[in-house]
């Protein structure tokens, strides 16, 4: 592993500044939300696993959910010189990862991550400028400081770069 890769792990998040480099593995369902501000190279991740903390009794941990998640990725960054105005953000996971009737929504998570995460971004006005998101399969990323891009990893069916 490189020395300046920093792992987020499952519901969990963290922020770096460049030459650092946040991966995340094993997403599935899940939805990981990368943030950048181009300008001082700042950047930060969260694996996210729901869409909304107030819809679970048991939310203390506000880097499971995409609605808190997002807002303490901001402040964390903002806190260490970043400017939200600024950020771009980079989305990857919400995959279907069973076979389950699709009009039950309880059993479609990474759609609702997905859209939770689209949703959250909007109302703080970040645009989406890259996303690997659906299907059925499984991703790692790596969200890399010094230029923003996202690489995200597959198991057969390769990797891309956003």
């Amino acid at each position: 592993m490189i020395s300046n890769m920093i792992v987020v792990g499952m519901a969990d998040l963290n922020s770096t500044k460049c030459p650092g480099i946040l991966t995340t593995l094993g997403l599935g369902s899940c939805v990981g939300i990368g943030l950048y501000d181009p300008i001082t190279k700042i950047t930060g991740l969260a694996h996210i696993m729901l869409p909304d903390s107030t819809q679970i009794k048991n939310n203390s941990n506000t880097a499971k959910f995409a609605d808190t998640a997002t807002q303490k990725l901001i402040n964390d960054m903002c806190m260490m010189g970043a400017r939200k105005e600024r950020f771009i953000a980079k989305i990857a996971g919400g995959a279907q990862m069973f076979a389950f009737n699709a009009t039950n929504d309880s059993l479609r998570i990474g759609d609702r991550n997905v859209e939770a995460t689209i949703r959250i971004l909007g109302m703080y006005g970040i645009p989406i400028v890259a996303k690997h998101t659906g299907a059925n399969y499984g991703r790692t990323i790596e969200l890399y400081s010094e230029d923003g891009r996202l690489v995200v990893k597959t198991i057969g069916h390769g990797t891309f770069i956003l």
